[in-house]
């Protein structure tokens, strides 16, 4: 799970109410120390991940994160949950540290709960029969 290579943080994000990667979330990473700063803003691809890493090797430095997942407004576009939103954005904020990348977060989400941890970056995604099954999801 834990790696000893350089740094990164990587997110993929699954629809539990559907049972399919969440397509079309947007997520903010902001850099909490020294001073507060908004360093990514992704939207989830069909995968339930963004196309990109939101931190990558070359620009990873250890410290303090905040990731924003705008949950909400992702269900209310699908017209699922509860108006007003039971979770409007779930934030998880990550201490990151040299040599013990890289970063994998898996999220699980409904309208009303999520479940996070810190996964295996090989984590992969089947959506079959409407539940999502995860594969590479390591605690």
């Amino acid at each position: 799970m834990a790696g000893h290579g350089p740094g990164s943080l990587t997110i993929q994000v699954l629809d539990m109410v559907q049972g399919i990667p969440a397509e079309g979330m947007r997520i903010d990473l902001w850099r909490l120390d020294p001073d507060p700063a908004q360093v990514a803003e992704a939207r989830t691809e069909a995968s339930g991940s963004p196309p990109a890493p939101l931190l990558a090797p070359e620009g990873f430095r250890a410290g303090l994160y905040e990731l924003r997942l705008h949950v909400g407004a992702y269900f209310a576009a699908r017209g699922l949950g509860p108006a007003p939103p039971f979770l409007e954005a779930v934030i998880l904020r990550l201490g990151l540290a040299d040599g013990q990348g890289p970063y994998h977060v898996p999220l699980l989400c409904s309208p009303w709960s999520c479940t996070a941890c810190r996964g295996s970056q090989g984590g992969a995604v089947r959506a079959a029969a409407g539940r999502a099954a995860v594969t590479g999801f390591t605690p």
